[in-house]
């Protein structure tokens, strides 16, 4: 695609600007915003990639993927901004999905070992795992708020924290992974994956694009389950102080 048909591809912005503007949804700002963050921030990730998969340098394929951990850190710490020791946790959730999943796909030689392979997959599976970190700690606030009588109730009979916390865990848990299970029942058929329709629109045998993509698709699934699994098991003991009393737990109402 040359940069024409690029600038070309802006009418898609003109668009939805146009309808907010028309409807008056005050969104023209965030629409201009978005576009152009997005435009500045793909096209600096472009040439960084441009330059790491020239130098063949391990040392730069771990700085990319370090650099990842820190915005989905980032990003996702503040929906559990009440929990103490989130980012650490969030960090240490992070560390371990992607060390798992590189381990198997190298270890097995699933993916070669360049940076080619490395980073975009790298990216794939901290992405995802930092949406489904967010979706678990919006969802575990909310239910520890809701069930919190319920909880409180089984402490004073003499239950444990992990066994009064356990059903909003356990809720928190399964609807962080609804999403992920319920898009792969359909996928195909409702719509083409975008690393499938990429590698199809570049060219590549479509067979091979639907392998690399069940590839993707079941690493998402791994990252689904040990994310909010491992989250959640982190999490939950820093709501409960050293008498096994449970603390006051804000939750984020900007949605």
């Amino acid at each position: 695609m040359s940069f024409l048909a690029l600038g070309l591809s802006l009418v898609f912005v003109l668009i939805p600007l146009a309808l907010s503007k028309t409807l008056k949804l005050g969104l023209e700002k965030d629409t201009f915003i978005a576009t152009i963050r997005s435009i500045i921030q793909l096209l600096a990730v472009g040439y960084i990639l441009t330059f790491v998969f020239e130098s063949e340098s391990f040392l730069f394929i771990i700085l990319m993927v370090a650099l990842m951990i820190g915005a989905a850190t980032h990003n996702a710490q503040k929906k559990g901004a009440s929990i103490k020791g989130i980012i650490w946790k969030l960090i240490a959730t992070f560390i371990f999905i992607e060390v798992l999943t590189q381990s198997i796909l190298l270890g097995f030689q699933i993916t070669p070992p360049t940076a080619q392979y490395i980073i975009p997959i790298s990216g794939m599976v901290v992405g995802n795992s930092m949406v489904l970190s967010i979706l678990f700690l919006n969802r575990f606030t909310s239910e520890i708020q809701t069930q919190k009588k319920e909880t409180e109730l089984l402490l004073s009979l003499g239950g444990t924290p992990k066994q009064a916390i356990h059903l909003p865990l356990v809720h928190s848990i399964k609807a962080s992974l609804i999403p992920t299970i319920e898009s792969q029942k359909t996928i195909g058929l409702v719509q083409l994956p975008g690393m499938m329709s990429g590698q199809i629109i570049a060219g590549a045998d479509p067979i091979q694009a639907v392998q690399f993509q069940l590839l993707i698709l079941f690493l998402l699934l791994t990252t689904a389950a040990v994310t909010s699994i491992m989250l959640g098991y982190l999490s939950y003991p820093s709501l409960f102080n050293e008498r096994m009393q449970m603390l006051k737990i804000k939750v984020d109402e900007e949605d």
